[in-house]
């Protein structure tokens, strides 16, 4: 048996493409079916590496029962949140509105016309815990659509009215905003365990981010020590994987230990971002080794042949969640043998009653050493558990991710000065500009040679980010040129031109009642914040006053919707830190080519650098390659030798 999902490409979709469900994909028809047969819709929305979206699938959606009433009273819509960002954001913003909270699976109820009567997050099959059951709630909505329909109207118009208040812009800025985003971080940092509040604890590395560069240009220990910590006891932790590498979604715990397991592409590249960044802050060879041990996994494990990479790996084996992941004692003995088991479980806390229920996740917690030999045990544990049971990999290609992984490689690149990871960057660049690109127009996904038709601001504003971050690591000026055109682009397409910002979809085009400008930092930082940042180093590298204009109306509008909560807007802070106090701009004067081969080598982490041809603004000096260094508005002599 199968639905109108069989011939979709999302991983996800395609989960459900056997359930007797009756499901659609988002489309025209499921809408007119709906209106013809006078029916609400239940609209599903979840990705395919979602434990709890498994759950309810299971429960519900591979019941006949449960099938048999959404297919009799209802019109039902599958949705893939990573292919439609768009849809996910109105409506988490309608479940949240709700319920006061959000996740995934989302499940909306609406009307024909799109409009949202209710909505809510995973239901259990039956009603327990004060949760009303799925069975339950279907039957009750079906009733009150037949016999009291006004009343849900009502609540719909409502609900949208509510939405549709946008924050105005014009509301007094808040000069102080960097200042208090860090004294929410002190007030909640977590001394002991590292992370901020109690559980669960979510990596959310751009707010690290934020904590490193505030800690370098002011030179604050506790800013530094609050980021350290954090970075230290997740690698040292069970949400690090020590034996495949690579991070996961959270812990669920206040410790890093116990994670929710799947893992993610944009956790891992911003992770590396993080890693990255404290190395250079720091040269601490933990948090370079971490940074490329979750390369190694990325390129191991989440890198397609032609380049581009991978979405997430699920968190759930043979219907178990961490199974992949975890081990009892006795098999740690079996595989690696008695006296190298016994070592390696003295090092990495595993024993006999276990660490989580009744298994292991291995980790460093309670462990001195992060630098103990364990090469051939990992090796050993790695290939074991690779044949013991199957992870599900979701091998769509989104272009937002991928972006992020080139910033993530080329970042990387510039604090090793290791090809391969350059050259990874590029060759993802490559894919999409192959695949996912046309022009200046680019698309959101790809999978099985098929493109989707959609695009949105993220896409525009991380590929935008990761042409900055390859120029600012090899230096080809053609890199710089291609950020500017998308970035006119993204502004031509997605800026509000009354109010500032940017929208989510196209400013002119969207099918849903509203159009978000999503402004907060999430588990990624929104596609407002990241053209901030865009604006800001298009600015200070072209030196063009087009950029520093719009950079400068980007902030103030971001400025304004930060007030209520600073922290929430890390990604940015950032760009308003950088706007302000402007890394050191390096001017370039070439004596020939083949110098710029040796400056390629050693790019700093983070600086502007032009590379241009002697002229009279910019003489060599000693008739040899010249460095022009400018940091504080203040310039240094020219020189022939720079220390980076």
């Amino acid at each position: 048996m199968s639905n109108h999902l069989k011939n979709t490409t999302s991983p996800y979709l395609l989960q459900h493409a056997e359930n007797p469900v009756n499901w659609y994909p988002w489309c025209e028809e499921a809408f007119e079916k709906a209106k013809s047969e006078d029916k609400p819709i239940f609209l599903s929305i979840g990705y395919s590496t979602c434990h709890w979206c498994h759950v309810m699938a299971h429960e519900s959606f591979e019941n006949e029962k449960t099938a048999e009433i959404l297919n009799q009273y209802f019109v039902s819509i599958k949705v893939d949140r990573e292919e439609r960002p768009d849809i996910d954001s109105v409506y988490m913003s309608v479940c949240q509105a709700f319920t006061g909270s959000g996740g995934w699976p989302m499940s909306i109820f609406m009307t024909w016309d799109k409009k949202p009567f209710f909505a809510g997050t995973y239901f259990p099959p039956k009603s327990h815990y004060g949760m009303p059951g799925f069975l339950d709630l279907l039957a009750a909505i079906a009733n009150h659509w037949n016999n009291n329909r006004k009343e849900f109207l009502q609540s719909a118009e409502q609900i949208i009215a509510h939405l549709k208040k946008a924050k105005s812009n014009n509301e007094a800025k808040n000069e102080n905003l960097v200042n208090e985003a860090l004294q929410t971080f002190s007030n909640s940092f977590d001394a002991v365990n590292g992370g901020f509040g109690s559980a669960p604890k979510f990596p959310t590395p751009h707010n690290l981010l934020f904590l490193m560069l505030y800690a370098k240009q002011n030179q604050n220990s506790h800013a530094q020590k609050m980021a350290e910590k954090t970075l230290l006891q997740m690698r040292k932790g069970g949400i690090f994987d020590h034996i495949g590498y690579g991070f996961s979604r959270y812990s669920t715990d206040k410790y890093f230990l116990a994670p929710h397991f799947e893992k993610m592409l944009y956790d891992n590249s911003f992770l590396m971002i993080a890693y990255s960044a404290a190395y250079s802050l720091t040269k601490n060879e933990i948090y370079l080794d971490t940074a490329e041990k979750t390369a190694e996994y990325i390129l191991r494990e989440m890198t397609s042949s032609d380049g581009g990479f991978y979405s997430a790996q699920d968190a759930d084996s043979d219907g178990v969640e961490g199974k992949y992941y975890t081990f009892t004692f006795d098999e740690i003995l079996r595989v690696l043998d008695a006296e190298n088991g016994k070592r390696f479980a003295e090092t990495f806390d595993i024993t006999k009653n276990g660490n989580f229920e009744d298994v292991n996740i291995p980790n460093l917690l309670k462990s001195n050493d992060l630098n103990a030999d364990f090469d051939d045990e990992l090796k050993r544990l790695y290939d074991y558990r690779k044949n013991r049971t199957k992870l599900h990999l979701d091998d769509k290609i989104l272009l937002s991710w991928n972006a992020m992984m080139i910033a993530a490689f080329s970042m990387l690149y510039r604090v090793s000065h290791n090809e391969k990871y350059l050259k990874a960057a590029i060759n993802a660049e490559n894919f999409i500009e192959k695949n996912l690109c046309e022009g200046i127009h680019l698309y959101t996904s790809w999978r099985d040679g098929i493109r989707s038709d959609t695009t949105f601001l993220d896409d525009y504003s991380y590929y935008i980010a990761a042409l900055i971050e390859l120029y600012n690591s090899n230096l080809d000026s053609n890199y710089l040129a291609k950020a500017e055109q998308f970035c006119n682009e993204a502004i031509r397409l997605f800026s509000d031109k009354k109010d500032d910002g940017f929208y989510l979809s196209k400013a002119d085009d969207t099918e849903l009642f509203m159009n978000p400008k999503e402004v907060y930092d999430g588990a990624i930082p929104s596609g407002n914040a990241v053209m901030a940042y865009n604006l800001v180093r298009l600015y200070q590298l072209t030196e063009k006053e087009k950029y520093r204009e719009l950079a400068e109306k980007q902030i103030a509008f971001l400025s304004a919707q930060a007030g209520d909560y600073p922290a929430g807007h890390c990604m940015f802070l950032v760009a308003k830190m950088l706007h302000e106090n402007p890394p050191e701009h390096i001017t370039i004067a070439l004596k020939n080519d083949s110098d710029l081969e040796k400056i390629k080598s050693a790019t700093p982490f983070l600086s502007n650098i032009s590379v241009m041809k002697e002229n009279e603004k910019y003489p060599l000096f000693n008739d040899k390659t010249t460095y022009y260094v400018c940091r504080n508005h203040a310039c240094l002599p020219p020189a022939n030798i720079l220390h980076w």
